[in-house]
């Protein structure tokens, strides 16, 4: 396990390094915004027109914008096209529900614990879950076939 840690955080720092990446964080981050407009647009109509509660609210405008996300990293961010799409999808969608499980997480204590309004919550809790998306998605749901399997192996090797 720690192994495995110090291999992830030596490739960090390389990965820091190189410009190229910090362009596709760019452009994570623009997707990303997008993601988080049209998240907070359909959260906002659901909760504030329609009256649903909260966290149904959240986990719809969710569905609505992971699609818009996925789409926009596969083809755009990550350029991502050399391993199908239905290979990519369910990655994409373990760790998006991954960051929305922190994200219903963090909304619910924002709400019943530091009592903001459901839409400032929101907006502050997909910021606490956006790291753990990108991290997952590079790493994981549109790596290149040669990082998975040398992720998988260091897991492997690990157990």
């Amino acid at each position: 396990m720690a192994r495995t840690a110090r291999h992830l955080s030596k490739r960090a720092v390389r990965g820091l390094r190189r410009p190229a990446n910090w362009l596709q964080l760019l452009r994570f981050a623009i997707v990303g915004a997008s993601g988080y407009l049209v998240n907070l647009t359909v959260f906002s109509l659901l909760v504030e027109i329609r009256g649903v509660h909260y966290l149904v609210a959240a986990t719809l405008a969710f569905c609505v914008a992971v699609t818009n996300n996925f789409l926009l990293n596969r083809y755009w961010t990550f350029r991502a096209t050399h391993v199908a799409a239905a290979v990519q999808a369910p990655r994409f969608l373990i760790v998006s529900l991954s960051a929305l499980g922190l994200n219903l997480a963090a909304l619910d204590a924002l709400i019943a614990f530091g009592g903001l309004h459901e839409v400032v919550a929101q907006a502050v809790a997909i910021g606490a879950a956006t790291p753990i998306s990108f991290a997952g998605n590079k790493l994981w749901s549109f790596s290149t076939p040669a990082r998975s399997r040398s992720l998988e192996g260091a897991r492997a090797g690990n157990s």
